[in-house]
């Protein structure tokens, strides 16, 4: 930790505030009132209360109800840091970005404009994350721009593009929930990673509703299942071609809704006439019964949704595996009605608006593609730019990480996120950033991937800035907030104007205020396909969110519900895509025998950079762990609470063993949000979809011993 020298004096003030949790893509909102020491006390009191809203109804879960500890934490960057004799020294903000501007543009010239990379997040604003890509584009001039949302939705938001033209987390309101008859959790733990949202999935149960479990894990939301599906990680494609076998032998598809609605139907019934059931039953580790059971109470159901979520679209396959689940939608007719439609489970804050204005190498606001002329000069029309001087499409976010490994990107610039943490083969990764020319973190903390930094620039926290967020349900949401910034810690859109200016670059970067940006962005994604002419900051506050897309100001807008009377492909109808059973990208051998997936746990969020600083979620898991089945320990010669040493092709990682017998005896489970030794992904694979570019994080093959027996 560097020595603060002189470091600013943060005072003591009482404050209530309305704001909105941070975490995840619930987007739950609070009031914290802060009342200071009381005679004989050294810490402020604060009392959290859940406001009544449309997401989450008022509720609040541990992260949301400790949040506001992490803004006070006394870990919080307060200055700028900059490297001298190897050593992170506070400076001013002048010195730092005098040498950010300089640096960058050193290297530009030297290497060339794509010599720069610019890595963001998906907890950012809309508006940060909307400056974030026309700050890569226009004040640096390079193409390599992408964000860790890549490692959250991209399988889900191509499958849904490819199927149903657009890509929107939910088909369909969380008011819906109540209302189906059947819903499939196919990868998702909604009771430790979206709590507030149980409560949906309860009601639909006391409804009547049959729910349907798929997960490798007898997980917290398992417990609520009628059935579980415990697959073999990474079967989930073979599974729903299983599911759609049977309700073609049962009858049990809307023949007039794919006739009148849907292409490719043919197709994919031919490949239907393949696949047996008896080999998708021995792929995927389940018996016949329980997959045509599963199969006809979705199948029979009148209404039912379908919520995947990282447990299927972190595969290598993960794209069709998500097609295929979205073949179930289509051949039900499941859609576009009260208590039907498909949910992606958006993981981070604003997963969903990060992606949509111009975070993704791929992308331009309003979900516009970055290789579309039409696109291109509208974008460019809009910042005051020749189309000619906007880059192509860059890389995905790991392969960045190779190009950084590989010198191509020479220098680069990281705000909102802990890649060193987050990626795949994490070894590669961390000897990529050690190699960096120049590297940047913005952070409010000294995070893993911030302390190889040349430069660290203090950021403010939820509580402290503005912006609008949108939800795992497509609604916009605005964050406001009126508690100063500590020390002197700068707004992230305001780290971005004044870097540009450095770069000569002012003159597209002259924003007052986040509501000024999202004016910008508006005009940006009119048009497009995450339109967001129509919402503005008053329209928020008056109406307390709006959905997308929303291309007028004078018009109600989208009500939630995607695909009442037509898909968003130029013919209106939706695409059914055959997919082929196929087995995992590793499969276990004699050297690594069984098969690691990972995931999340209630207390902690994403690398843990926040949650780690908050004592009360701290102390619910102080360290990381290994979930092993007590018959596979017994073989590996594992005791319960020791040490154990994992350790894959591409490295290894020491975590405390925990048995449990609600894991198969053929996997392993690894909490995600843990770095240095304990880091998940040293060992995980960086094998990419080759349609969206996610890595296979949920399939990695391993080998396992006890450390005491290694020393």
């Amino acid at each position: 930790m560097p020595q603060m020298i002189n470091a600013p004096v943060v005072k003591e003030t009482s404050y209530v505030t309305d704001t909105q949790c941070p975490f995840c893509s619930v987007q739950c909102k609070m009031r914290i009132t802060k009342e200071l020491p009381v005679l004989g006390s050294s810490r402020p009191s604060y009392i959290i209360e859940g406001i009544p809203n449309a997401a989450s109804e008022g509720r609040l879960c541990v992260k949301g109800m400790n949040a506001h500890q992490h803004a006070a934490s006394s870990e919080r960057l307060l200055q700028p840091l900059v490297r001298k004799n190897g050593q992170l020294i506070p400076a001013s903000w002048e010195e730092a970005l005098l040498a950010i501007g300089s640096r960058f543009q050193a290297i530009s010239d030297e290497h060339g404009p794509d010599s720069l990379g610019v890595y963001g997040g998906g907890s950012l604003t809309n508006e940060s994350a909307y400056l974030l890509g026309k700050f890569a584009r226009v004040a640096l001039g390079t193409k390599h721009v992408d964000y860790n949302g890549r490692f959250c939705m991209s399988a889900a938001a191509s499958a849904g593009n490819k199927t149903f033209g657009i890509d929107r987390g939910l088909t369909c309101r969380l008011s819906d929930i109540p209302l189906a008859r059947c819903i499939i959790l196919a990868g998702t733990n909604i009771a430790e990673c979206q709590p507030t949202l149980m409560p949906y999935f309860n009601k639909a149960k006391e409804n009547g509703a049959t729910i349907i479990v798929i997960d490798p894990r007898a997980t917290a939301t398992a417990a609520i299942a009628d059935i579980h599906l415990q697959l073999k990680p990474g079967t989930d494609a073979a599974l729903a071609n299983g599911m759609l076998k049977v309700l073609l032998n049962e009858k049990l598809m809307d023949e007039a809704f794919i006739a009148r609605r849907t292409n490719g139907f043919a197709e994919l019934k031919e490949h239907l006439t393949t696949i047996q059931l008896d080999e998708v039953a021995s792929l995927t580790g389940l018996d016949e019964a329980s997959i045509r059971k599963a199969a006809i109470a979705y199948g029979q159901a009148d209404t039912g949704i379908i919520f995947t979520a990282r447990g299927v679209e972190q595969q290598t396959d993960g794209h069709v595996a998500v097609r295929n689940f979205l073949n179930l939608v289509l051949a039900t007719g499941k859609v576009g009605k009260p208590g039907c439609g498909y949910g992606a489970v958006t993981g981070q804050g604003n997963g969903q608006g990060g992606r949509e204005h111009g975070q993704k190498s791929d992308q331009l606001p309003g979900y516009r593609n970055i290789e579309d002329e039409q696109d291109r000069a509208y974008v460019a029309g809009v910042w005051g730019i020749d189309p000619k001087e906007l880059p192509r499409k860059g890389v995905s976010a790991y392969e960045m990480m190779e190009l950084v490994h590989q010198r191509v990107i020479r220098s680069l610039f990281v705000m909102g996120s802990n890649p060193i943490v987050s990626n795949p083969n994490a070894n590669l990764v961390e000897e990529g950033l050690q190699g960096l020319d120049f590297l940047v973190v913005a952070d409010m903390f000294l995070s893993e991937t911030a302390r190889l930094a040349d430069v660290v620039l203090p950021v403010t926290a939820y509580l402290e800035n503005d912006g609008t967020l949108t939800n795992l349900e497509g609604r916009v949401l605005l964050r406001e907030s009126a508690i100063a910034a500590p020390g002197e810690a700068r707004h992230d859109w305001a780290i971005l104007c004044q870097i540009a200016e450095r770069m000569g670059k002012q003159q597209y970067f002259a924003f007052q205020s986040a509501e000024h940006i999202f004016e910008e962005l508006r005009l940006a994604s009119r048009g497009g396909l995450a339109d967001y002419y129509g919402i503005t900051y008053d329209r928020l506050r008056r109406e307390g969110g709006a959905y997308w897309p929303c291309p007028s100001t004078e018009e109600e807008g989208n009500e939630g519900m995607m695909f009442e009377e037509a898909f968003a492909h130029s013919d209106g109808k939706a695409i059914f895509m055959p997919v082929a059973s196929r087995l995992p990208q590793e499969t276990p051998s004699d050297e690594f025998p069984l098969t690691m997936t990972n995931g999340r746990v209630l207390s902690h969020y994403l690398t843990g950079v926040q949650t780690r600083r908050s004592p009360s979620l701290a102390a619910r898991n102080i360290e990381n762990y290994i979930e092993i089945h007590p018959k596979t320990a017994q073989k590996h010669r594992i005791e319960d609470g020791e040490w154990v040493e994992v350790t894959s092709l591409r490295g290894t990682f020491n975590v405390r063993s925990r048995f449990t017998d609600k894991i198969r005896e053929d996997t392993l489970f690894v909490p995600m949000h843990w770095g240095g030794v304990q880091n998940v992904n040293k060992a995980t694979s960086p094998e990419l979809d080759p349609n969206c570019k996610m890595p296979g994080f949920k399939t990695s093959t391993v080998a396992i011993s006890p450390l005491r027996l290694r020393k």
